[in-house]
């Protein structure tokens, strides 16, 4: 997911197509390998992995990926590789600031194709620590707004540690503190509401607003970076109005 705005909520509902479906699998199955290595093969005991399932699942991906890329992690069977994450930072168009987490068997290569697709989309890198503090560590959890409404999810996760719950049009974006996000996760469930997705990520502290052409290049520039095979995630401090996202979907 692409920052945290009504593009992100964009982004999921094309997530789907076929062009891309097989490096979203390749993407979602490293992670649950990583998960499993971490903290073990048990779903149930391991919360991480038990997110990064329950993700996988809910794009479609086969139970048998998913059960190989646990066994995988866990030591279970052959053919596991020892990822380890890599965060660069960067700005594009406007000075928006851009985030991106890699997981990679290979940082020479990441930092290629990251640098590639940041010169050839309008972007440029930026040294460490010169974008990272305009951002916070996060649980964001989304959750669909067909059958629910603010006050309903509101009520469901207050208690359980939810710092903000955000309006975003087709979805609901609950955010909490990292710790809090198992919590929060088993209040909506226990409360029967269903989410599309639960994970710690990066929330942007300042926005910047753009108009049509602007947001126009720094999707662009997301578009070529999440193409990437090592990019899992990328966070970026933009702010679009619906009035700019209609014109761009036009």
């Amino acid at each position: 997911m692409s920052g945290h705005s009504k593009w992100a909520t964009t982004k999921h509902k094309k997530a789907g197509l076929d062009a891309k479906r097989g490096k979203l699998f390749a993407k979602l199955i490293k992670n649950i390998e990583v998960a499993a290595r971490t903290g073990g093969g048990d779903v149930n005991g391991n919360p991480t992995l038990y997110d990064a399932v329950q993700r996988a699942k809910k794009s479609s991906v086969p139970n048998d990926n998913i059960d190989r890329a646990v066994k995988r992690g866990a030591g279970l069977e052959a053919g596991g590789v020892d990822y380890s994450t890599i965060t660069y930072e960067g700005y594009a168009a406007a000075g928006v600031a851009v985030l991106i987490e890699c997981l990679t068997d290979n940082k020479n290569r990441s930092a290629m194709e990251v640098r590639t697709a940041m010169t050839r989309n309008g972007g440029s890198m930026a040294d460490p620590g010169s974008v990272s503090y305009l951002f916070s560590r996060k649980g964001v959890i989304v959750v669909p707004a067909a059958g629910t409404t603010e006050d309903d999810v509101m009520l469901a996760v207050l208690d359980a540690g939810a710092e903000e719950v955000r309006d975003l049009g087709d979805t609901f974006e609950v955010v909490c503190e990292p710790t809090d996000l198992v919590a929060v996760r088993t209040a909506l469930q226990d409360a029967g509401i269903d989410y599309d997705s639960a994970e710690a990520g990066f929330v942007p502290s300042v926005q910047v607003e753009l108009d049509a052409d602007a947001a126009a290049k720094v999707f662009k520039l997301i578009d070529a970076l999440e193409d990437c095979d090592d990019v899992q995630n990328v966070y970026a401090n933009y702010d679009v109005s619906d009035e700019v996202m209609e014109t761009i979907d036009a």
